[in-house]
């Protein structure tokens, strides 16, 4: 698969994703987004089980090929390799998210790696600093950044108590638009994966 393909999947797992919760959260009918996590949507015995796991086993299958993308354009351009190859926390974890639906106990386990994602916009900022290629790229890393820390609040019950879904989802909307920004910003650089 050429690097350029791979690399617009940055764009596609998010759709995918957002995709499967609005479907599911309207198959379910009272899912309320602001208040519910993500997970319950998959949770076993729901009407939305099978295609809550779909979405989620699809956006853990394109990330694997979008890391690798990601890897080749930094070989191609001489750049670290590591804020491409933090983003395999992400596909481990939301594989294994699907794979074992809530309530089962890996479902918690397998979903700890996604903490380690923000490391990816963070290890950006610092080893593509200066870089060519990384043009345009800085304020994506920063609001990406800062947005996936925000979803950290879903570790703190006493803030913004009755909104867990909101604070959760604060960390979904900023992998997003770090995987979004990440595609964008190598496909429009110097050298665009034509191998």
């Amino acid at each position: 698969m050429k690097t350029k393909n791979l690399l617009a999947l940055g764009g596609v797992i998010p759709v995918i994703f957002w995709g499967t919760l609005t479907v599911c959260g309207y198959v379910m009918g009272d899912y309320n987004h602001l208040t519910r996590l993500v997970s319950e949507l998959g949770a076993l015995g729901t009407r939305t089980q099978y295609i809550f796991t779909a979405g989620l086993l699809a956006c853990a299958i394109l990330s694997v090929l979008f890391v690798i993308g990601q890897c080749r354009a930094c070989q191609e351009r001489g750049i670290s390799m590591i804020p491409a190859l933090i983003i395999f926390s992400f596909s481990l974890s939301i594989g294994g998210a699907a794979i074992f639906p809530l309530p089962l106990r890996m479902h918690s386990i397998m979903g700890m790696p996604s903490v380690l994602l923000f490391l990816s916009p963070l290890a950006a900022l610092i080893l593509w600093r200066g870089k060519k290629s990384s043009a345009g790229l800085r304020v994506w890393a920063i609001v990406s950044l800062a947005l996936m820390l925000l979803g950290f609040l879903a570790f703190m019950p006493e803030v913004m108590s009755s909104t867990l879904g909101l604070k959760q989802r604060f960390f979904h909307v900023g992998w997003s638009l770090w995987f979004i920004g990440l595609g964008r910003a190598f496909l429009r650089s110097p050298k665009n994966g034509s191998n």
